[in-house]
């Protein structure tokens, strides 16, 4: 068979169309493009009206920018630029995100797999699973409180229990929905629980896991500042963010906004390379035992 003209063809419509490397990796440029190009366009916008209409509520994003630099990373180089304030404003959020979230993710996954293991299991614990994740977040800061009073203890397990259900419930599902076939093929091999967890039961749940991460990660986030405004709170980003309210600090607000903004994005991202990289991108019924 000759596949010489095909091939040539091919050839010169890719030299016609100027696409002569792969598709991939052109459409792997575009998306990010795009969305700095959609993200520089919005800034232009807001930079542009807030010159065009001076107010003090709405101040330039440059000009917030600059206010958060000289605020948090126009320190020394020995301390990696940051200022004292970033030091008792973004390092103790860090640690109490990073502590709870850690907490929250190892919980959700043991008790996940615990659970979606089981059919009698899952159907038991279900109904308690649904109640636990439509309770508000923010309603429970005020018992753990009571719990374990203001301070760093009760931040962090208010994380914990807020965000455990997406990893947990995301966890189960995957599990459950584990390929009959592989069950059987790994009950013919003779694979041990450890085995079939490591094997089988991981790797398929693994797309759901991180869809509960990411889940997660946005809760953490969002009680790490709501449990960091409660009086009785001394440092951090939602004290931050109370203290400069309180003094009529619009700009210091509006810089604090930012960091959030900046500090979920790169922390998303962060999790969307380590799903890549783990999960391959690939669905659980692309996967083989």
């Amino acid at each position: 068979m000759d596949t010489g003209a095909p091939c040539a063809g091919r050839a010169v419509k890719r030299a016609a169309s100027g696409r002569g490397g792969p598709p991939g990796a052109v459409s792997g440029l575009r998306g990010p493009l795009l969305r700095l190009l959609l993200l520089v366009l919005a800034g232009a916008a807001w930079q542009a009206a807030a010159v065009t209409h001076p107010s003090v509520s709405f101040p330039p994003p440059a000009r917030i920018v600059r206010h958060a630099h000289a605020l948090w990373f126009s320190g020394p180089a020995r301390h990696l630029f940051l200022t004292r304030a970033a030091l008792t404003d973004i390092l103790p959020s860090l640690g109490r995100l990073a502590a709870g979230f850690a907490l929250a993710a190892v919980a959700g996954i043991a008790l996940g797999m615990a659970v979606g293991r089981s059919r009698r299991a899952y159907a038991l614990c279900d109904p308690v699973l649904q109640f636990a994740r439509a309770v508000p977040p923010p309603a429970l800061v005020p018992v753990f409180v009571v719990l374990f009073d203001f301070g760093t203890p009760m931040q962090v397990a208010s994380i914990v229990f807020s965000a455990v259900w997406p990893v947990l419930v995301n966890t189960a599902q995957g599990a459950r929905a584990t390929d009959p076939l592989r069950l059987d093929v790994a009950a013919v091999l003779r694979l041990t629980p450890l085995e079939r967890l490591r094997f089988l039961l991981l790797p398929s749940a693994l797309p759901h896991i991180f869809a509960g991460l990411r889940l997660s990660l946005s809760l953490s986030l969002i009680l790490m500042v709501f449990s960091e405004l409660l009086p009785g709170s001394a440092n951090g980003v939602g004290f931050a963010l109370t203290d400069a309210q309180s003094r009529s600090d619009l700009l210091t607000v509006w810089a604090v906004l930012l960091l959030l903004g900046v500090l979920g994005h790169l922390l998303n991202t962060g999790l969307l390379a380590a799903e890549r990289r783990l999960a391959g991108g690939e669905s659980p019924r692309g996967r083989t035992l």
